[in-house]
C-alpha cells in the first residue's frame, strides 16, 4: 500500500521568521501523524535555514512514526545521521543559494565518495535512500553504491503540470510521467525501493500516486500551505486520501 512522508521543514521556515520557539516541528509531526502520514522528513541543511539540530533530536526521541533525514552527503552530516540513527537518511544534492532542492543527486560522477557514506550510513542501521533525476545511469550508479531506496525528483513532471494548465494527459506531462515510470521501473528490478517527491501537491499527485510499485511519496510545502486554512491533520487526511484513492484505481 503507498505510503505518505510529510515533509515538516517548512513549519520550522515560519519559526525561524520570528526566531521564535513556535510553531514547534514536533507538534507538526504529531498531527501529521495523527492525520495519517506513514513518516516524517526534514532536511538537516548545512546553513541550518530551518529545521535544526535539536528539532531532529526531539523528533528522533519522540515521533512514533519513521524518521526520514534529508542530508548533503558530508562528514557532519553522516556524523549526526549515525548518531541519531534515524530510520532512513536520503542523500540530496544542497546549495547554499537555492531556495530548494533543485535537481537530484548526481550519484554517476562520484559513485566512489558516496560508497563510502553508504556503507557508513549501512552500518549504523540506517536505510540508505538517494534523490536523483529519472535517469538510468542514476539508477544503475545508486544501485551500484549500496542505495536501497531511489527517490525520483519529480519536480520537472510538476513544472510541466501546471505548465501545460493541470492537463495530465497533456504530451508534456506524458512524457514526464513516462520518464518517472520507466525510472521506477529500472529501480525495482534492480532489487531497491522506488519512492518519489518534490513539488507534489493536491492537483498533481494522482498520476504519481498511480504509478506501479511505487512505495512512498514525500510531500512538504502543498500540505503545510493547506494546513494554514484547514489545519495539519486535516490537509494530511485529504492528501493520503487523493494517493490512495489514485493508487487503487491504478491497480
Amino acid at each position: 500500500m503507498i505510503e505518505l512522508g510529510v515533509n515538516i521543514d517548512h513549519v520550522a521556515t515560519l519559526r525561524q521568521a520570528r526566531l521564535t520557539f513556535e510553531p514547534d516541528p514536533v507538534w507538526a509531526a504529531v498531527e501529521a501523524h495523527l492525520g495519517g502520514a506513514d513518516g516524517i522528513t526534514v532536511h538537516l541543511r548545512e546553513d541550518r535555514r530551518h529545521i535544526h539540530d535539536e528539532d531532529v533530536r526531539k523528533l528522533r526521541d519522540l515521533t512514533q512514526v519513521k524518521l526520514n533525514l534529508e542530508m548533503a552527503a558530508t562528514p557532519e552530516m553522516v556524523d549526526i545521521a549515525c548518531a541519531l540513527r534515524p530510520e532512513m537518511a536520503m542523500l540530496v544534492p544542497e546549495g547554499r543559494h537555492e531556495v530548494t532542492t533543485e535537481g537530484g543527486l548526481d550519484v554517476a560522477a562520484q559513485e566512489a565518495r558516496l560508497r563510502g557514506v553508504v556503507e557508513r550510513l549501512g552500518d549504523a542501521g540506517i536505510v540508505v535512500s538517494a534523490f536523483i533525476d529519472a535517469e538510468l545511469a542514476q539508477v544503475e550508479a545508486a544501485a551500484r553504491i549500496g542505495v536501497r531506496v531511489c527517490e525520483i525528483h519529480t519536480g520537472p513532471y510538476a513544472h510541466a503540470f501546471h505548465a501545460a494548465g493541470r492537463d495530465a494527459r497533456s504530451p508534456s506531462v506524458l512524457a514526464e510521467i513516462d520518464k518517472i515510470a520507466a525510472a521506477g521501473s529500472a529501480i525495482v528490478g534492480l532489487g531497491m525501493r522506488f519512492n518519489a517527491g518534490h513539488a507534489l501537491n493536491f492537483y498533481n499527485v494522482q498520476p504519481i500516486a498511480r504509478l506501479p510499485a511505487v512505495r512512498e511519496l514525500h510531500i512538504g510545502h502543498a500540505i503545510v500551505s493547506r494546513a494554514v486554512f484547514t489545519g495539519l491533520r486535516e490537509s494530511v487526511r485529504e492528501m493520503k486520501r487523493l494517493m490512495r484513492e489514485a493508487a487503487a484505481s491504478g491497480a
